[in-house]
């Protein structure tokens, strides 16, 4: 097992590395887990793309100071204030159809451990009209986790976000995204880390996150390889 620490520089070297670390699994069939901060952004899926609210929604969400981008995995918009953690775990996949409710258990149980770490007693589930809904998301107090799945020939990602803190700003240029879009939103529906009492220390919640996926205690980082994403 690999783990990945850290950002590339812009924005989407960023994104390139999750691109990169899928046709790593592929070919070594060895599993990477990456829990990092992505830089301030809008991420919008591709049903975003194909609104006729998007050109609207991208220039709120320039307008909110949030640079806007469409990814390949995941449902609606979801936001990132350059302190909001987003995760990811690769494994090598034989058989494309079976596993993905497994994959999807494990992450969430993974993710309520984490967050217990840090004082929050998270449930399934999210209030109604929450950002990028979806049936694998977590909540106290709001919605704090959602998590999505891509799957393709040879391995598997599971992925997400993770709401630290700053869940003001990110219901505010979301408000404004998802009415673009036509998309129900309830601001209030947006939780954190820190609205929910934790800890939303962003480096503690990421160590915590990354020690839940990879499954191991903090005594026994010596049994995985640690890398560090380049910053050039």
């Amino acid at each position: 097992m690999r783990v990945l620490r850290g950002r590339a520089e812009t924005i989407d070297a960023d994104r390139a590395v999750t691109q990169t670390v899928l046709e790593d699994t592929r070919e070594t069939g060895e599993s990477v887990i990456r829990v990092w901060t992505p830089h301030r952004q809008i991420a919008f899926g591709r049903r975003d793309a194909n609104t006729e609210g998007y050109g609207k929604a991208t220039h709120a969400a320039n307008e909110h100071g949030f640079p806007a981008y469409e990814r390949s995995v995941g449902g609606r918009a979801v936001a990132y204030t350059g302190e909001t953690i987003a995760f990811a775990r690769t494994e090598p996949l034989e058989e494309i159809r079976r596993g993905m409710q497994d994959r999807y258990s494990a992450a969430v149980t993974d993710l309520q451990v984490a967050l217990m770490q840090l004082d929050v007693h998270a449930s399934p589930g999210e209030p109604a009209n929450s950002f990028c809904p979806g049936s694998h998301s977590l909540q106290a107090g709001g919605k704090i986790v959602g998590v999505a799945q891509r799957v393709q020939r040879g391995v598997a990602l599971v992925a997400g976000i993770v709401v630290v803190r700053d869940h003001t700003a990110i219901a505010a240029v979301l408000s404004d995204v998802y009415a673009a879009l036509g998309v129900p939103f309830d601001p209030d529906s947006v939780g954190s880390i820190g609205r929910a009492g934790g800890d939303s220390d962003p480096e503690r919640a990421q160590r915590e996150i990354e020690q839940a996926l990879v499954g191991l205690g903090s005594d026994e980082n010596d049994k995985y390889n640690v890398e560090y994403v380049r910053q050039d």
